[in-house]
């Protein structure tokens, strides 16, 4: 006579349906990361063959029609060396200022950017597009 049952319950689990959930996360985070921009606002970046290794920690925008922001809010230009006076003193022990000017800007106004930033004694990093 037997006395076992013909339904047993299986114990174990799953993780099919964990690995999927996880590849899907890592999908969108890797196409989440691919259209962060440091900046937003698009700007017409000289060529160079030049890269840099250093992480920026502060970014000034200075676009065609002469506006600047800092870390993508809007500044004006009287104001700038204060704003960004703020902003270093937040990012840490070695500041890094990264200038994203568009080639249309005239020197004068880069030049005045970087006068800043040699009183303050800034590290300066200027974009560009790679060639």
């Amino acid at each position: 006579m037997d006395l076992r049952s013909s339904n047993k319950i299986d114990a174990g689990f799953s993780l099919s349906s964990m690995t999927d959930i996880v590849f899907l996360l890592l999908i969108f985070f890797v196409i989440i990361s691919t259209m962060v921009s440091p900046t937003t606002l698009p700007v017409d970046l000289p060529i160079s063959a030049n890269k840099t290794q250093e992480k920026p920690q502060v970014g000034v925008r200075i676009d065609a029609d002469g506006h600047f922001s800092v870390n993508d809010k809007t500044v004006d230009p009287l104001d700038l060396e204060g704003v960004l006076q703020d902003r270093i003193k937040s990012a840490g022990d070695t500041p890094i200022l990264v200038m994203h000017v568009d080639q249309r800007v005239p020197a004068g106004v880069t030049v005045g950017v970087l006068d800043i930033a040699k009183r303050n004694k800034w590290k300066v990093i200027i974009a560009t597009r790679p060639k």
